[in-house]
């Protein structure tokens, strides 16, 4: 099929990585900032038949990992309440909470559904005028535009017994806040495709400029990981650091401006917590005041839970890149995916998952301290 086959092509991905070989003379760190290409790399191996110089490193790219725990308690708050249905999508339904998740909640009679567009939603809503519809709006700029939709519509249908428990995060903060931290050790980054095709990569272009980073849009078969790879290792070697675009079948620099304009019209930026990381400020969005209404943390009074994290689990430093999956002692013992202590061990672009269902149990040498 065009645009897939040739980006799983073994030859051309082999002539890639030869080429990154030839070029790489000194260690370098990279960090993929999406779980889907964390699940890419480790899949195919791709960290493997790297030159040893290099090192990935896996960022906090995974909408469902970066939850935090306190959001995933409102939603089970408010899927525990009689008359309400909790609409999701599947990943978070393992995602654990303080005590517990939303599976558990759907099994002991409480009304949790998944659907695959949050406009589903308000069919739902509209079919069950007797029940309040929530919706679990969790994601990177990528579900944004469909999530501010379904808000949208819901206003200009005036459908009143839908809402939204908004969990939306940003990647530019969140890089900018990596760079900054002491004990974040990254020289360039592999930027999320599907992200930048929503907002361009214009955003990055200052924190290029701040830090002195390669930064790569990258896509998610094996060809486009290599191809963002060689283009970050060779603005490193080459002492440059720049915004390239190693994505351009689907991504121009200015974005999606009618998807960016739907979610300035709904959203606006906000402070937001990022499980395991802590606050990032200005990192997340949160609903307009005009539609405040549609606000579920509101119209349920849950704003006010906060909850700590399992001391056994290390997210937060599998999440910034300190530690790999493997690297944590309650990988595959206390943290399982059936099990699991953290959201990276159960979301399907989590690290951790990745690492368990790919058998990479044992620490590689050369990975992270």
């Amino acid at each position: 099929m065009k645009y897939i086959t040739e980006y799983r092509d073994a030859r051309r991905v082999r002539e890639v990585l030869d080429e990154i070989h030839r070029i790489t003379t000194r260690p370098w760190r990279l960090m993929e900032v999406c779980g889907g290409q964390t699940h890419s790399i480790i899949r195919h191996g791709i960290d493997q038949l790297l030159p040893e110089q290099i090192t990935m490193i896996h960022g906090p790219g995974c909408p469902v990992c970066v939850t935090p725990q306190e959001m995933i308690d409102r939603a089970i708050a408010i899927a525990s309440l009689p008359g309400t249905i909790l609409v999701s999508f599947g990943d978070m339904l393992r995602v654990p909470g303080s005590r517990g998740d939303l599976f558990q909640v759907k099994a002991g009679g409480g009304d949790v559904r998944v659907v695959y567009s949050p406009l589903e939603c308000l069919a739902i809503a509209e079919q069950n005028p007797d029940k309040e519809v929530v919706f679990f709006g969790v994601g990177f700029e990528t579900t944004a535009p469909a999530n501010a939709m379904a808000v949208h519509q819901a206003r200009l249908r005036g459908i009143p017994n839908f809402s939204m428990l908004v969990s939306h995060v940003r990647v530019p903060p969140a890089l900018d806040a990596l760079l900054g931290a002491p004990d974040v050790d990254v020289q360039g980054f592999l930027l999320a495709g599907h992200v930048c095709a929503v907002m361009g990569y214009w955003e990055y272009h200052p924190l290029v400029d701040r830090y002195r980073v390669p930064m790569v849009v990258t896509g998610f078969e094996p060809l486009d990981i290599a191809q963002g790879i060689l283009m970050a290792v060779r603005q490193l070697e080459e002492g440059r650091a720049t915004a390239e675009n190693a994505y351009a079948r689907v991504v121009v620099e200015a974005g999606n401006r009618p998807a960016m304009d739907l979610i300035n019209t709904v959203f606006e930026e906000c402070d937001r917590n990022w499980r395991g990381i802590g606050l990032i400020p200005r990192s997340g969005w949160q609903l307009r005041a005009e539609y405040a209404a549609y606000d579920a943390a509101r119209r349920f009074a849950v704003g006010h839970i906060q909850t700590e994290e399992s001391p056994l689990c290390h997210a937060g430093e599998v999440l910034k890149g300190i530690l790999k999956p493997n690297e944590c002692p309650a990988f595959g013992r206390e943290c399982t995916p059936r099990k699991p202590l953290g959201a990276p061990m159960v979301s399907a672009e989590g690290a951790c998952a990745a690492y368990y269902n790919f058998g990479r149990f044992e620490r590689a040498s050369g990975g992270a301290p």
